[in-house]
């Protein structure tokens, strides 16, 4: 394979409901510093019906170029539609890296690509850059149940793939105004010709709790002792108003659901303020939750690995000092109740 044929950092740009998706956003900002080491363009690809106007936010938040395929037939997102028209893509215009974000869609479509492309695919990676003279894609992830930090290399195929989770990547400033180049694609596909056929969208109902979402977090894990002990953890996020967090070991354990955890077997978050309580860090928790705005760790062993990512660090019995927390915010935010309730 000669590499020299292939050049340039491709993001795929997810949409959904009229907009592209946050991880692909924060792609485009990690694929940006990606093209700037390798001298290079950043491209987007973007599928879909009616989309070819959302090149500008692409644009807006760095893309160089966007390679849009806009027809009916990716109206609903479809493996085998989607697939081909970014196999086609890249055999026609080859990039170095091919960039996808770990959701539903993304992880699909990234794992269908790299079957019939010859390469390989990393997925759920936390951490990328790229070797500036060898043009070798480092994408790092957790390995081995979250001990440990695995670089991954694609050395002998191209273009280099890796799925990247959402909220692990920063999305640059956006940049009003900012123009590129939409390069219309298309390739000679019918209905007839997809095997799969959309007859129905059936969206939930009921919300569950999104700890992504939430700008506040309250996370326990097994240094509470047991399920009486998390019970600390309701408390304290029903008192501030937050969401509750866990650590993988407290779901195995039963003590609360899986869509509570924290990690790269989890959720990964970003809220403006994250308790680690009783949470020892290992590298799994840390990934899922090291770009929060403020990290408060309570932990009584003073070596744990989680106050080496934290901003505050309390040493201590988390038994003890989480109730005289809850009794401190509880008269802070009662004592601003009452002046507010003054002033009526």
């Amino acid at each position: 394979m000669n590499f020299d044929d292939y050049r340039g950092v491709w993001v795929f740009l997810e949409e959904k409901d009229g907009v592209i998706a946050p991880v692909s956003l924060e792609l485009l900002g990690a694929g940006r510093k990606l093209a700037d080491k390798r001298q290079t363009e950043l491209s987007g690809v973007l599928i879909g019906e009616g989309v070819t106007a959302l090149a500008q936010s692409a644009f807006e938040y760095g893309a160089d170029k966007v390679f849009v395929y806009d027809d009916p037939i990716y109206r609903h997102y479809r493996t085998e539609a989607y697939m081909r028209a970014v196999l086609a893509c890249v055999e026609k215009h080859k990039p170095e890296i091919l960039l996808y974000g770990a959701t539903s869609t993304g992880k699909d479509l990234a794992s269908a690509v790299a079957t019939d492309l010859p390469t390989g695919l990393t997925a759920d990676t936390t951490q990328l850059d790229v070797e500036e003279d060898t043009g070798l894609l480092l994408a790092s992830r957790p390995a081995f149940g979250g001990n440990i930090m695995a670089t991954i290399l694609c050395k002998k195929y191209r273009p280099q793939m890796a799925t990247v989770r959402p909220k692990v990547m920063k999305a640059l400033p956006r940049e009003p105004g900012r123009t590129g180049t939409i390069i219309a694609e298309s390739i000679p596909l019918r209905e007839e010709d997809v095997r799969t056929k959309v007859l129905e969208i059936v969206r939930a109902t009921t919300r569950r709790v999104r700890i992504d979402e939430a700008d506040i977090i309250v996370a326990g894990g097994k240094g509470l002792g047991g399920p009486a002990g998390f019970q600390l953890i309701h408390r304290l996020a029903e008192t501030i108003g937050a969401a509750v967090g866990a650590s993988r070991d407290v779901v195995e354990a039963g003590w609360i659901g899986h869509h509570h955890q924290v990690g790269q077997t989890g959720v990964t978050v970003t809220p403006k303020i994250y308790f680690a309580i009783g949470i020892s860090g290992a590298i799994q928790h840390i990934v899922g939750m090291q770009n929060s705005g403020l990290i408060i760790a309570i932990n009584k062993d003073s070596a744990a690995p989680i106050f080496q990512s934290c901003h505050y660090g309390i040493v201590g019995d988390a038994l003890e000092i989480v109730p005289m927390l809850i009794q401190a915010f509880e008269t802070a935010l009662g004592r601003k109740e009452e002046a507010n309730a003054g002033k009526v």
